[in-house]
């Protein structure tokens, strides 16, 4: 199978365009739960592909704006490039989404879980068992902490999720970056710039503020409730066995509309599991 057989085309794919800012991406993001959103530009010669802006993006960079900006390069892909190749991509340049183009035109995306969707329906290799493709290093957090301190732990450690643990250490949920991204608000605030501001006729002066005493300038914030973050987790979770195979895997994680399952040994976690692991079975 090739990518053209897979991706979703360029008619149904959601793109933000230049000009544009970071609220036409946040409102997108939280409305469909994906990890990107394609940026295009429209010229007098149609419509140009320009690059990707992602959740990470957005949090990261809270005070920049603009799509222009924010739109970061990626990896891409041609239709017809194998599902083969197109996931040993995706696991080399830690990409979740290829756009797929013809010169500078955007005819498509491919993603994860298109490839896991092909593990899942057979036509590509899973019988690998998972317990060959699980990671032992499991990112926890606690229960009571609070969300903000939760999303930094998932930045740190640059993984998108958490393993949940009460009390007793034992497992009572999951935290992603989705959770993190629907509670997430850009905030206006102000920020003390001290005395220096630039005059009109001063080549460095990019915004001049006339105050008397200390001056401030705008500022852009992402808000993130300072809650527990078991209101945020989901709590019923999906967990496999270290003899499940692959496709298996890939069953749940398409059924259940998730990413990565917990991999158990008794009651006992024993490893993660993630869409991108699986695709070292193919």
């Amino acid at each position: 199978m090739n990518v053209a057989d897979v991706m979703t085309p360029r008619e149904d794919i959601v793109t933000v365009e230049i000009p544009g800012t970071r609220d036409d991406v946040l409102e997108y993001l939280q409305d469909r739960a994906f990890s990107s959103v394609p940026v295009i530009k429209r010229t007098d010669d149609g419509e140009v592909f320009r690059g990707i802006v992602s959740r990470d993006a957005l949090i990261e960079r809270p005070d920049e704006d603009q799509l222009a900006i924010l739109a970061e390069e990626v990896t891409t892909t041609t239709g017809d490039t194998s599902l083969t190749e197109v996931a040993e991509l995706m696991v080399t340049e830690h990409e979740r989404r290829v756009p797929v183009v013809d010169g500078d035109t955007l005819e498509g995306i491919i993603t994860i879980t298109d490839i896991v969707h092909a593990i899942a329906s057979g036509d590509l290799d899973g019988d690998t068992e998972v317990g060959e493709l699980a990671r032992r290093d499991v990112n926890t957090t606690y229960e009571g902490t609070p969300l903000p301190v939760a999303e930094q732990e998932l930045s740190y450690a640059q993984v998108p999720y958490a393993v949940v643990l009460d009390d007793d250490g034992d497992m009572s949920g999951m935290i992603t970056e989705v959770d993190v991204l629907e509670e997430a608000r850009v905030v206006e605030g102000e920020a003390d710039t001290g005395e220096s501001i630039a005059d009109d006729d001063d080549d460095w002066k990019w915004e001049s503020v006339k105050a008397v005493g200390n001056s401030y300038m705008p500022t852009r914030n992402v808000e993130i409730p300072a809650e527990p973050s078991s209101k945020f987790m989901t709590a019923d979770l999906i967990t496999l066995s270290t003899r499940r195979s692959a496709q298996d895997a890939a069953q749940l994680m398409i059924e259940n509309d998730i990413e990565q399952i917990p991999m158990v040994s008794g009651d006992e976690l024993a490893g993660i599991v993630r869409d991108m692991d699986l695709l070292e079975a193919v």
